[in-house]
């Protein structure tokens, strides 16, 4: 494997980029913060690799799309948006303390981006490598993933930065994930006077959530969780109206034809209740064979790196399902996504950009 010399990382050089970034709040579905939040990190991307970073406008909010120039041979992909609501970060600001970076979005997945952007930033030859960091991976990535296919098919390669698996691992497999939302409707009535004259949508509600759950195989890796349910209006009307959310969870694409097929017949229980089924297993699963190629390079490159594959799905599932080789878990090392503890561990920083660097460099010279 023919490499090239890359220069010194700067952890403090990578804390104070990360720093403008948690700093600028980036929630899911709030287009004005998500402006912000790419034009940060499109100015980080500017000021330490030169060249534009190009904002893509959408419905969710603007993607930030930077090319090094020449023909295209490698997509870094990550995002920008986060989970946290505006306002989280005065009660959670940035802080470094005790080996940890913490602050909303530091691990998920705003550390990985930096990681990546100081990795390229050490190489001499920048040369065909793209970063794509979008603004709604988070809710699904409904705007964003014609471009990211559109790219990892022009690249051929992906690198996904989101955050290590736990260890620092690499993340050689994802399963494919969705949710879909069950509306039952019955019919209300007064619940002392004449309750058989409704139809109990919580009643029926409850018989669905039974069968939803027994569609899971855990065994071969089907998840099918309900997460969300509600229903009601007062203590004394028959429930009209239920709607059950589910989190759905499959290794093969067989799985995911199946559990769809079984959500569009669902039937009712109760005469004279109406069942309508919204939603799909949007994210195809991620085999570990379509990582196998790039793990290779990466464990000569850091021998001892572990890869196991994961249940949380990213948009390396979409790239991945069209065929183009892509590694996930190359962001920062840390935990707690999603979570108030959430953490990026300082010390492993530069070795993942050195990590993202050594693997760019080898597939320019591919």
């Amino acid at each position: 494997m023919t490499t090239q010399k890359t220069g010194r990382v700067s952890v403090e050089a990578m804390l104070e980029d990360l720093r403008t970034l948690v700093e600028t709040e980036s929630p899911s579905r709030d287009p004005d913060a998500l402006t912000a939040s790419a034009k940060a990190v499109a100015g980080v991307i500017e000021q330490r690799l030169g060249g534009h970073a190009l904002l893509v406008e959408s419905e969710a909010g603007p993607h930030v799309h930077w090319s090094g120039g020449g023909a295209p041979k490698v997509l870094i992909l990550g995002h920008h948006d986060t989970v946290f609501p505006l306002g989280t970060l005065e009660r959670r600001p940035f802080t470094v303390e005790n080996g940890h970076a913490t602050g909303p979005g530091v691990f998920d997945m705003l550390g990985g981006l930096v990681q990546a952007v100081h990795g390229v930033a050490a190489l001499d030859d920048r040369s065909g490598v793209e970063i794509l960091v979008t603004a709604d991976e988070e809710v699904g990535s409904r705007s964003s993933r014609a471009l990211i296919e559109e790219r990892a098919l022009a690249c051929g390669a992906v690198l996904v930065v989101e955050g290590a698996a736990d260890g620092g691992g690499l993340k050689t497999g994802r399963k494919g994930c969705g949710s879909f939302h069950v509306s039952i409707t019955g019919r209300a009535s007064h619940a002392g006077l004449e309750p058989a004259a409704g139809v109990n949508a919580l009643v029926e509600a409850a018989h669905q959530v039974l069968d939803i759950a027994a569609l899971g195989r855990p065994g071969i890796g089907t998840t099918v969780t309900p997460t969300v349910a509600a229903a009601g209006t007062l203590d004394n009307v028959v429930p009209a109206e239920a709607t059950v959310t589910v989190d759905v969870r499959v290794e093969s694409d067989e799985e995911k034809e199946r559990v769809e097929s079984a959500f569009a017949a669902l039937t009712p229980h109760l005469d004279g209740a109406e069942i309508t089924v919204e939603g799909s297993i949007g994210r195809p699963p991620m085999p570990e064979s379509a990582s196998a190629e790039l793990f290779a390079l990466a464990q000569e490159l850091m021998p001892g790196i572990e890869g196991c594959a994961v249940g949380g799905g990213s948009d390396g599932n979409f790239t991945a399902a069209l065929g183009v080789p892509t590694l996930d878990g190359l962001g920062a090392v840390g935990g707690g996504a999603h979570a108030d503890h959430e953490y990026v561990v300082v010390e492993a920083m530069a070795e993942r950009a050195h990590l993202v660097a050594g693997l760019v460099t080898a597939l320019q010279n591919a």
